[in-house]
């Protein structure tokens, strides 16, 4: 992985984890949108800007990529490249939640 890549996307925003998370099947970004919302209990909205701006720098990054349109949506999907930074990203969160756990115990 490009040292540019991880500079950039880990620690990874919210929204980034959620789209790349969405992608793991091929989806656009009205129905990435709506399944954040839903998987979230509607405590995140993503807003049509942040989420076309967020898929545009993915795209031009390699983490995902368009796949094909439907009904005029671009339809993404994520690359190798956005599961290695998706992977990532789970992981330090899991060494985030597990310290967590360890000095609550203390």
């Amino acid at each position: 992985m490009d040292a540019h890549i991880k500079k950039v996307y880990v620690p990874m925003t919210e929204t980034g984890f959620y789209i790349l998370c969405c992608l793991k099947q091929p989806n656009h970004g009205y129905g990435i949108v709506q399944r954040v919302k839903e998987i979230t209990e509607g405590e995140l909205v993503l807003t049509p800007g942040t989420m076309y701006g967020s898929l545009s720098k993915m795209e031009k990054d390699g983490l995902i990529v368009f796949v094909r349109e439907e009904e005029k949506r671009k339809v993404y999907q994520i690359t190798d490249l956005g599961m290695e930074v998706l992977e990532l990203e789970i992981k330090r969160i899991k060494r985030l939640y597990r310290t967590m756990n360890e000095m609550i115990v203390m």
